[in-house]
């Protein structure tokens, strides 16, 4: 056995073992914080599989989720005495157990079952690449080959957002996520919040522009970007905007809508949706990258914020009110 093969093997084989921790946990807390470690160790395993690409989107949207169910593990922590005594009985997990089992051996059988070697389209993606003018195939499959699956998934990111926002009582609508944060001055947290930023945004930037030639793309980008926001916003150097600005819902949208006027033009240019014409494809996709890099930074801000907890006071409620009948901008 070479080195290459055990260190293959002890990958997985921990990826194994934290995935069992993780599902086995008793605690909300240690559940969140393990699904984060199964997440860094699933983005070295596709490093090892040589797809930087996905391994740099496992562990921006992993750590980013980790995030978000470590948020609600502490909303989660009161209760969580009341729900480990409702833990269900033995026949019931043992079921459960069971049914994981069959799966994974059915999943097994099919992959190993494959012909050798496996049906694939990357020599057909392989061959049209100079058309798209693109050096990363990865991003070229994305956004030429399975352009309206990767729409699909910016929408979705915006759909789970307005469902957050849905949560929120009627009286506190329009009005800022998350609790105000008093402003760190001496801490070390006020300290990378003010000097790792700068650089976040540079490497944010960097990994949307290289998408085109080398490993990288817009949702790595943009959840880097979302994270210096989120540092930023935890020392309390920022304030969470209110949902009813303006800026903020045309910041959610332009991604999509740049990205489908960009396929409805398609029929001018080619008779179809989503269709580049000739020498205009590397500079179009660049921009919906750009636009959707925007878009999904803060989107994924704003799901990790929540829903509107502070609501106007009662001076700006009549203003934005005002405002609102005016047809201008509602101001916080």
């Amino acid at each position: 056995m070479t080195v290459a093969w055990a260190v293959d093997l002890g990958l997985a084989a921990l990826i194994v073992a934290v995935a069992v921790a993780t599902v086995t946990a008793r605690g909300t807390f240690a559940a969140a914080v393990g699904f984060v470690a199964c997440g860094l160790l699933l983005a070295l395993a596709w490093v090892q599989l040589a797809a930087v690409d996905v391994a740099l989107t496992e562990a921006a949207i992993g750590a980013l989720t980790g995030m978000l169910l470590l948020g609600a593990a502490a909303h989660l922590h009161p209760t969580e005495a009341g729900m480990v005594a409702e833990r269900p009985g033995v026949a019931l997990r043992g079921a459960a157990t069971l049914l994981c089992a069959v799966v994974t051996g059915a999943l097994a059988i099919v992959v190993l079952s494959l012909p050798d070697p496996a049906p694939s389209l990357a020599p057909a993606a392989a061959a049209h690449l100079p058309a798209t003018e693109l050096g990363n195939p990865v991003t070229a499959v994305l956004m030429a080959y399975r352009a309206i699956d990767t729409l699909v998934e910016k929408v979705v990111v915006l759909v789970a957002l307005l469902a957050v926002w849905s949560l929120a009582p009627d009286p506190r609508w329009g009005g800022r996520p998350g609790a105000s944060r008093r402003r760190q001055r001496d801490d070390a947290l006020a300290f990378l919040a003010q000097l790792l930023p700068p650089i976040g945004i540079v490497a944010g930037v960097y990994l949307v522009w290289t998408s085109a030639d080398h490993p990288g793309g817009a949702f790595p980008g943009s959840t880097l970007l979302a994270a210096m926001w989120l540092l930023a916003r935890m020392a309390g150097l920022v304030d969470a905007p209110a949902v009813s600005r303006r800026w903020l819902r045309i910041a959610l949208v332009a991604g999509p809508v740049v990205f489908l006027a960009v396929g409805l033009a398609g029929f001018a240019w080619a008779d179809r949706f989503l269709a580049y014409p000739d020498g205009w494809a590397k500079p179009l996709i660049l921009g919906i990258e750009a636009a959707m890099t925007v878009s999904i930074a803060v989107t994924l801000a704003m799901l990790v914020e929540g829903p509107p907890e502070r609501s106007l006071s009662p001076d700006a409620q009549r203003a934005a009110g005002e405002r609102s009948s005016s047809g201008l901008e509602p101001e916080p």
